[in-house]
């Protein structure tokens, strides 16, 4: 009897612990997204007391700027009305620190803040050294020529004299260093000097000086972020809008496919056709470039006022005219396409390669002999890289909070659900055991007796018996003879035995009976 209680006791207790796992597995099954996407709201919020915040003002992530330069191999062929020639040098990669500063958050939920970028050359990342030569158009001189094509004669004929007497021809060669962050040159001063405002810069010249505007409300607009996140719970529908320094515009790219990187799920999004098409092929553009080719970016407002021209690097995606002009251009989508790889619940790039090209607008200008005979051309300057990926600590601190803890909380849920519903099966099976056993003893034990006495006979004296079968786990033996006994089984599922010749005794007892009659 105390045995029997005991039982009881533990079935009820380990029902009682189902009941709670299958209570708490609901709990989560309906609870954990939510909660999920409540955690992620508050923490990819640009505020002070989010966790992403510092992560964004001083961002974690390894920022590389890898640069080419298209070496001009025929310069005074080109001055003469040839085809250009032009082989591809570097990359030359410098390490990008950012910082933000002024940070101020206004009452439209927007944060203005200024941004110090730094650059840092790696020489066991670069081929080449910053005091490589790179012969280059030079774009004083032939976008000072193209601004004084409609002039009168006189004036540039005393352009052309002050061009010679500082020494100025239409290709020069410089040192990389100088190229990419300035260096002196006379002519810079002599305008300056003469023709006060005309330049939006004063001292060194290099291509990364920038003045940022453009010529319509919409183009003059920063849509989208920084470039560094985007808002969470991103689809397949969804684009990305970003503000680029380089281009000095905003840009908007467009999904193409989900990937992994590092463990991760992204979502990759890249440029579509339409982001360099010129007015003439997709109108939003026209206030960015209302002339020349489809597949570049009049960018002569933000930079210098020369008739500079962004696209992807080789013209790629580009009117196939502009890379057929130029020999040594061979544009393709693997090395010169770019894409951003983004976490889509987050918002937070994973991975991002963004490639653009710097272009001069090159021609003969009569009345000004430094420009020759040169065929109009859009010629390449330069192409460079921004590129920067997760990695390390900080990769794997995102691989356990994005990808690893969610994974255990959502295959947690259903295993407690599942353990619960096992849990709560054990007291039903059990009290099911025990009625089936107390209603049905007497049955069995007439059916044995019955055996015992009469052996078929006796069981003939009960026609058509019906007996629910034996648990699974019952064994019964008996014995009737030395040389005769009888070994039974299970019985598999519930069911009926009729006209049975062996005898059984009552269910879950194992009973040795001695022998009847020889």
């Amino acid at each position: 009897m105390g045995n029997l209680s005991r039982a009881r006791r533990v079935t009820a207790a380990l029902g009682f612990i189902g009941l709670l796992f299958a209570v708490l597995g609901i709990i989560m099954i309906v609870m954990v997204p939510s909660i999920i996407k409540q955690q992620v709201l508050k923490n990819v919020r640009i505020d002070p007391n989010s966790l992403s915040f510092n992560m964004w003002k001083e961002i974690p992530v390894p920022f590389y700027l890898s640069v080419y330069f298209f070496n001009i191999v025929n310069p005074e062929g080109i001055i003469q009305g040839q085809k250009p020639q032009v082989q591809e040098h570097g990359p030359y990669v410098y390490r990008e620190f950012r910082h933000k500063s002024n940070i101020t958050f206004n009452n439209n939920d927007t944060v203005s803040f200024l941004e110090y970028r730094s650059y840092q050359f790696q020489p066991d990342k670069s081929r080449g050294q910053e005091s490589d030569y790179i012969v280059m158009p030079n774009i004083l001189v032939l976008s000072a020529s193209m601004m004084m094509e409609n002039r009168p004669g006189l004036l540039k004929l005393m352009m052309t004299l002050a061009f010679s007497t500082l020494g100025q021809r239409a290709f020069m060669n410089r040192t990389v260093g100088e190229i990419m962050w300035g260096y002196d040159d006379p002519l810079i001063h002599l305008i300056n000097q003469y023709f006060p405002n005309s330049l939006p810069f004063k001292g060194k010249f290099g291509l990364f000086a920038e003045v940022n505007y453009w010529h319509s409300d919409q183009c003059n607009m920063i849509n989208g972020t920084s470039g560094q996140m985007w808002a969470p719970f991103m689809t397949p529908e969804s684009s990305l809008e970003f503000y680029s320094p380089e281009a000095c515009r905003s840009m908007k790219l467009v999904y193409k496919e989900q990937g992994v990187f590092g463990g991760i799920p992204t979502f990759r999004f890249v440029a579509p056709s339409t982001l360099f098409a010129n007015g003439s092929v997709y109108p939003p553009n026209e206030g960015f470039c209302p002339c020349r080719e489809s597949g570049i970016q009049n960018v002569s407002t933000c930079r210098f006022n020369a008739p500079l021209f962004l696209s992807h690097p080789h013209f790629y995606n580009a009117d196939p005219v502009l890379a057929e002009a130029v020999s040594g251009l061979h544009p393709n989508p693997k090395e010169h396409s770019l894409f951003l790889d983004i976490h889509p619940v987050t918002g937070i790039p994973m991975n991002c390669s963004v490639k653009l090209q710097l272009s001069l607008f090159v021609k003969s200008v009569k009345g000004i002999g430094q420009t020759g005979n040169i065929q109009p051309v859009v010629l390449p300057l330069m192409w460079f890289e921004e590129s920067g990926a997760m990695e390390g600590e900080t990769l794997e601190t995102f691989y356990i909070q994005l990808v690893l803890m969610p994974k255990v909380l959502h295959y947690a849920q259903y295993v407690l659900l599942a353990l619960g519903c096992v849990l709560l099966l054990i007291p039903i099976i059990y009290q099911i055991r025990s009625q089936v056993s107390s209603g049905q003893s007497m049955a069995w034990a007439e059916w044995s007796l019955a055996c015992l006495l009469g052996g078929r006979r006796g069981l003939n004296q009960i026609p058509q018996l019906s007996l629910p079968a034996v648990p699974m786990d019952t064994a019964c033996t008996l014995s009737l003879h030395p040389l005769r006994a009888a070994v039974l089984g299970l019985y598999l599922g519930w069911g009926a035995i009729h006209h049975c010749i062996l005898a059984f005794p009552a269910p879950s007892v194992t009973t040795s009976l001695p022998v009847l009659g020889g």
